[in-house]
């Protein structure tokens, strides 16, 4: 076998020089490259969630609970229902309530019925009819007093029942025009004013009625119900209790020397007992909060080594199609980067 010694002798002085500036070049990379490079950290946290409770703002007997827990449901799904036949009611009465004001305004805008018009009209025909039989006698009696036939009494008499019956024709024909014209602007602003308080009752009515069954408001696990389809729910009490995947989120503590290497949005990983191993275990998150203050270890960590040192909460969210991995309360372990020097 060759002694590497004499391989090395046969190589060129030159070529030596050469290889050995190589080396030490790579070398020097490699040390740079060490030196500059983000190092990997790993910090123990466990998952957190921030829960959707939902509830009716109105008190009532659950009459149907349409979920379950750990049941997936999507945006919009019915979840739960209070008795609704009061509301019902209320709705119905506001409605008949509403149509009855309607009708009124509609009456307050219109004028008599045709058959009153028509017996005003005719009234009015009988005063024009004595109006001239009046007239015609007038000119007579004015004919004959002029031809001193008749006396100064009779006379006045008739110009008398000539202007009664012409103030007649007048009133009748007022009356007519009245007739035809609806309310007086004062009335009908009060049944206009009428009908938009029925509508706004019709409106409550109808919204307290909606609020007496509840939907999912985003795509989530049902992770609790909380009453029995029979029992009195009071107002404002939840029902479900949903986690949307978008509010699962990773809580982990870092030491003051270390987080000044963190920054909002920075990629990290997450790993749990039972996870496949390599990165098929991996779930993806970023940092969405760092703590502007510090607090002391967490009494969790019982360990002398970090006690009484002074930490920072960091806080990462997974994508919402990774985070069904997780679960609130399960243990991890957060890998992430941080920048040289720190």
């Amino acid at each position: 076998m060759p002694n590497p010694m004499d391989l090395l002798q046969r190589i060129p002085f030159r070529a030596r020089l050469i290889l050995a500036g190589l080396a030490a070049l790579v070398l020097g990379l490699l040390v740079v490259r060490t030196i500059f490079s983000p190092k990997t950290e790993t910090f123990q946290g466990y998952v957190e969630a921030e829960f959707v409770h939902v509830a009716a703002p109105v008190a009532g007997a659950l009459f149907e609970l349409r979920v379950s827990r750990g049941q997936e449901v999507a945006a919009g799904a019915p979840l739960f229902v209070l008795e609704q036949d009061y509301e019902r009611a209320a709705l119905a009465v506001a409605t008949h309530s509403l149509k009855q004001a309607a009708d009124r305004l509609a009456d307050t805008m219109k004028g008599q019925r045709p058959s009153e018009l028509a017996a005003i009209s005719a009234r009015l025909g009988q005063a024009g009819t004595s109006l001239r039989l009046a007239e015609t006698e007038f000119k007579r009696r004015q004919k004959l007093y002029e031809e001193r036939t008749i006396s100064a009494e009779e006379m006045d008499r008739a110009r008398a029942d000539y202007e009664f019956k012409v103030q007649q024709v007048r009133e009748m024909s007022a009356n007519l025009s009245t007739a035809r014209l609806g309310a007086r602007t004062d009335a009908v602003g009060a049944a206009q004013a009428e009908v938009e308080a029925a509508k706004a009752r019709v409106e409550q009515a109808a919204w307290t009625l909606a609020q007496k069954s509840q939907a999912a408001p985003a795509a989530a696990r049902v992770f609790d119900t909380l009453y029995s389809q029979g029992e009195w729910v009071p107002a404002g009490r939840a029902v479900a209790v949903l986690l949307p995947p978008a509010n699962i989120k990773v809580r982990f503590y870092v030491p003051e020397e270390k987080v000044g290497g963190l920054s909002l949005g920075q990629e990290a990983v997450v790993r749990f007992d039972g996870a496949a191993k390599g990165a098929a275990g991996d779930v993806p998150v970023r940092l969405s909060f760092i703590s502007p203050q510090a607090e002391y270890t967490p009494p969790i960590l019982f360990s002398s080594g970090n006690r009484a040192k002074l930490v920072f909460l960091v806080e990462a969210r997974p994508a919402p199609e990774a985070a069904r991995t997780l679960h609130p309360g399960q243990p991890v372990d957060v890998r992430l980067a941080l920048t040289a020097g720190k």
